[in-house]
């Protein structure tokens, strides 16, 4: 059960864009990610959809039910989040034009967020929300929609990286030698052009130290892993000419050394799944890993081939 919740400047001509959808649940990190979100709508001249779900997260129980009064009760607090969201959405984005809707649904968040996956550019989330006896589980929400979802997945920290101090800093994307990474590259080489800011590359080989590596090989190594990271970034460096690479080639974890990166950073892109640099550790885990510790906002950017399984 949906209801229409309050539309915001939706017109015809706005819901004819493809939108990206911001899931709120009253807390910090979810009007963090709405603020993100209203600034990447902006961007790319999308619609941004705002939703919140008041579903009971562990069902009614047996022989529990709602009265109408109940139901009406979750529908205007669902509402009153929704109108903060919208308030802080429009002041993300002083002077610029937001097409922005909102709604309000009674259906479980974590299965609808997936299924319009499929229809939409994005869609954002906050990393944690108000907990297991408060609506949304956003911590719950952000590692399940990063692992299923059908479009690219922002996931918002701590803050949105979208005041001044920040909205000149790189975009950093993890790219692992293979072709499960271009998915990612193409997006944060995207976000970079239009952001106006440069592109850190990161590509790390080896889950041991530099000590470990016989010295006789490491000018080998390094070139050859050197020349494969150009080959990655090659193409798309040619159609994003306005966007400066620099490039990071290191004997590291990934993980750590896209920690690293990110630290000063307005935004870190990775892939979903593929294995990384080295043999035996899959991009997945590393995603995994940076989803509970990185702190500027994180796109999760899937395969297409995985996407449309």
């Amino acid at each position: 059960m949906t209801t229409k919740g309050q539309a915001m400047a939706d017109s015809t001509a706005a819901r004819s864009v493809p939108q990206l959808i911001a899931a709120v649940d009253g807390s910090a990190s979810s009007y963090h990610a709405v603020a993100w979100a209203a600034v990447e709508a902006v961007l790319r001249r999308r619609r941004l959809h705002i939703l919140t779900s008041v579903a009971l997260p562990g069902g009614f129980g047996p022989g529990l039910t709602l009265s109408d009064t109940d139901v009406e009760w979750m529908r205007r607090d669902g509402e009153r989040i929704l109108t903060e969201a919208g308030r802080i959405a429009r002041e993300a984005v002083p002077g610029e034009e937001l097409a922005l809707t909102s709604e309000v649904s009674f259906d479980l968040l974590i299965p609808m967020l997936i299924d319009r996956s499929r229809r939409v550019e994005m869609v954002v989330v906050g990393s944690r929300g108000l907990g297991a006896f408060q609506r949304g589980m956003l911590g719950s929400v952000s590692t399940a929609v990063t692992r299923h979802a059908h479009c690219p997945v922002a996931v918002i920290h701590d803050f949105s990286g979208i005041t001044p101090e920040w909205t000149d800093k790189p975009v950093v994307v993890g790219v692992d030698g293979t072709g499960n990474s271009v998915p990612a590259i193409e997006l944060a080489f995207e976000e970079a052009s239009l952001r106006k800011v440069g592109l850190t590359a990161v590509h790390t080989w080896s889950d041991v130290t530099g000590l470990d590596i016989p010295l006789a090989d490491w000018d080998a190594m390094l070139e050859s892993e050197q020349v494969l990271l150009a080959e990655q970034l090659a193409g798309h460096q040619e159609r994003y000419p306005d966007v400066p690479v620099r490039r990071v080639v290191e004997v590291d974890r990934p993980a750590r050394a896209l920690l690293d990166e990110s630290e000063q950073a307005q935004l870190l892109v990775v892939g979903s799944h593929g294995r990384g640099g080295f043999a035996g550790m899959l991009l997945g885990s590393t995603t995994d890993k940076l989803l509970h510790v990185a702190q500027c906002p994180m796109v999760v950017v899937r395969d297409h081939e995985r996407s449309a399984a």
